[in-house]
């Protein structure tokens, strides 16, 4: 079992590895990290050219594990994403092909570019891990953890990802304009070549396994838990959402905020790390009230408005 402050060590190499390509967003970073530890996935949506791409490409290469790209598109089908069987003339069978799910981080760029059918492809991928093709399971490498990005301000073509899918996400990230320095900074990483070819591999896929063992031995008191449920109780009842956080919601926080507790080098969750993961990990599962949209209130308001009169515990935990 991996101990906590081999953790701490572990995820800082990982982060700071992406930091060198990805300037300025440590936080979303960490969030990345922690989605991964946690054996979850990530929704990433932003505008283009602010670095989704990169993210994930860069955090493969720093963890050390096999990374995948599938382009999402209208004529995009299952079996492109899953795989196929091939006729072998050789043998005179068929043989299957695994597609590119078959990696430990998928990039699914521009999901909301596929049809429904084909998103639907990974919801068995991304709950239960494995591939069911031609009547047969196959389980995918350990770990598996997908990052699928959307542009929020295209609409034309696009396919918007239903309720259930979006429940599959651990949490949904942004990564926002860099300030002027910020980008600078870029543009003076990049003169001779792209920071990406420089990236190390400090991890492993067996030390990111480890990690995601490690991180379930962090310490949740009672109060905490309750907290938990509190807030995605809070989305339930909230006038202006139609439909709120599942139980999948209050698991997403657990799991989150041990993420976050281990990274620190905690061996228990106090309620700032609850707080820092409520918004990822909560507004995109919440279905909003028309009235809701019409007032241009988000769900990123309706879970900072809950976290501001659910009452936050006090430790008894020495």
């Amino acid at each position: 079992m991996t101990d906590l402050p081999t953790l701490r060590q572990r995820t800082n190499e990982i982060i700071e590895e992406v930091e060198t390509v990805i300037i300025g967003k440590r936080h979303t970073v960490e969030l990345a990290v922690a989605a991964l530890l946690c054996n979850g996935h990530v929704l990433l949506e932003d505008i283009p050219g602010v670095g989704k791409t990169m993210l994930a490409k860069a955090l493969a290469k720093a963890s050390g594990c096999s990374y995948k790209r599938i382009q999402f598109t209208p004529d995009l089908l299952p079996a492109d994403i899953t795989g196929t069987a091939i006729f072998n003339q050789k043998t005179a069978d068929f043989e299957f092909r695994p597609g590119p799910v078959f990696a430990n981080i998928v990039l699914a760029d521009e999901i909301n570019r596929a049809s429904p059918k084909t998103q639907s492809s990974l919801l068995e991928c991304m709950a239960e891990f494995q591939v069911t093709a031609d009547g047969v399971t196959r389980p995918l490498p350990s770990p598996f953890f997908v990052i699928a990005t959307e542009n929020p301000i295209e609409y034309r073509g696009t396919y918007p990802l239903p309720e259930a899918q979006l429940d599959r996400f651990l949490m949904r990230l942004h990564m926002g304009y860099p300030t002027a320095a910020q980008e600078i900074a870029v543009l003076e990483g990049q003169v001779i070549e792209h920071p990406i070819n420089a990236v190390k591999s400090v991890a492993g896929c067996e030390v990111v396994v480890g990690l995601q063992h490690a991180i379930r031995e962090v310490y949740l008191e009672t109060s905490i838990k309750q907290y938990m449920v509190a807030l995605t109780t809070a989305t339930r009842e909230h006038p202006m959402v139609a439909l709120g956080a599942s139980p999948r919601g209050s698991l997403g926080l657990m799991r989150a905020s041990q993420a976050l507790a281990a990274m620190a080098g905690r061996e228990f969750v106090i309620p700032d790390d609850v707080k820092a993961v409520a918004e990822p990990v909560l507004a995109h599962r919440l279905i909003l009230k028309p009235e809701a949209r019409a007032e241009n209130i988000s769900g990123h308001d309706i879970v900072q408005e809950i976290m501001r009169q659910v009452p936050v515990p006090a430790l008894t935990r020495s």
